[in-house]
């Protein structure tokens, strides 16, 4: 039984971008039917944009296996659970001067389009706390991956007095409960990848503590094989390497590892407002991936050329029967 959102979508989300949204959705859900694993990708600043809110319920009701995720995604998830009422608006940021700017930044307030991040409640408060976890594995010779780490902090329960915002609305702690797996390419680029990076140039911990990217695309590929038995679909929200990196899997399994039975993704799905130009990866047609041995002639293929932010949520409450 489908919920109001999922009524009103269906009634009036009937032609261009908005059909897009509805074929998707329901090509998603056709897919959980058949058995099939999916892996959502995240780009960009979702976990600042709150994502999290239904985010997290997908993950509980077992409606995503596997995550792609930048560093700031990982990261940015728990500095809105300890740090939230500390976040500033800012609705007027496109009338900002670079004076202006300048000030945000010297109260310690990085900006996010309309959204500043606090330094010193955010950043620094899980700097103190994941120092000691990375510094404890250091000592013990013990290597984790990024998204590990962070689960460690927060099942560790070290964080729980900073709480500011509903647990439930936390994907990082529904993925933590669920130990789902994560992939974190590019991970230095982030804010925790950069404290991590200086700790090690000023030789307090080692740069192999933490688990590289080649590693994870290793991980990757073992989890793929044992998970593709009845496909894995693949939706993209946003472009950048949270999905560049784990759609390379397939052909990197069928052409360099020559195991020519490795199924392609079997649904694919991207939301982005990156519109077709030459050269670029963002903004290139679903179509262009099968020259490159990541999908199918078949494969189901989607693309929603709008805000992730307003169409993400509409394609989970969808699956979620709101």
């Amino acid at each position: 039984m489908k919920g109001a959102i999922s009524d009103f979508i269906e009634k009036y989300y009937l032609h261009f971008n908005a059909a897009a949204l509805v074929d998707a959705a329901k090509g998603y859900e056709q897919q959980l039917q058949k058995g099939t694993k999916m892996m959502v990708t995240l780009a960009g600043a979702m976990s600042t944009a709150e994502l999290g809110k239904i985010f997290a319920e997908m993950i509980r009701k077992d409606k995503v296996q596997i995550i792609s995720c930048t560093g700031a995604n990982l990261e940015e998830d728990l500095m809105n659970l300890v740090a939230h009422s500390h976040y500033k608006r800012v609705p007027h940021y496109r009338d900002l001067t670079p004076k202006e700017e300048w000030e945000l930044l010297e109260k310690g307030l990085n900006r996010v389009t309309d959204t500043c991040i606090p330094e010193e409640e955010a950043f620094r408060r899980l700097q103190k706390h994941i120092y000691k976890i990375w510094k404890e594995a250091d000592e013990k010779g013990e290597r984790y991956f990024p998204h590990e780490y962070m689960y460690k902090l927060l099942l560790s329960g070290v964080l729980e007095e900073y709480y500011e915002i509903d647990l439930k609305d936390s994907w990082m702690y529904a993925a933590a409960e669920k130990n789902l797996p994560i992939v974190v390419p590019g991970w230095e680029d982030s804010t925790m990848g950069n404290i991590f990076a200086s700790y090690v140039i000023k030789g307090e911990l080692k740069a192999d503590t933490v688990k590289s990217g080649i590693e994870y695309m290793a991980y990757l590929a073992d989890w793929y094989t044992k998970n593709s038995g009845k496909g894995v679909g693949f939706f993209q929200i946003g472009g950048g390497i949270a999905g560049d990196f784990p759609i390379c899997v397939v052909p990197m399994l069928y052409q360099d590892m020559e195991m020519h039975d490795v199924p392609f993704w079997s649904y694919f799905c991207q939301i982005s407002d990156s519109t077709t130009s030459y050269g670029s990866y963002s903004g290139a047609v679903p179509n262009e991936k099968i020259t490159w041995g990541k999908l199918d002639i078949d494969t189901p293929k989607f693309i929603i050329e709008s805000d992730a932010t307003i169409v993400a949520p509409l394609i989970f409450a969808y699956l979620l029967d709101m």
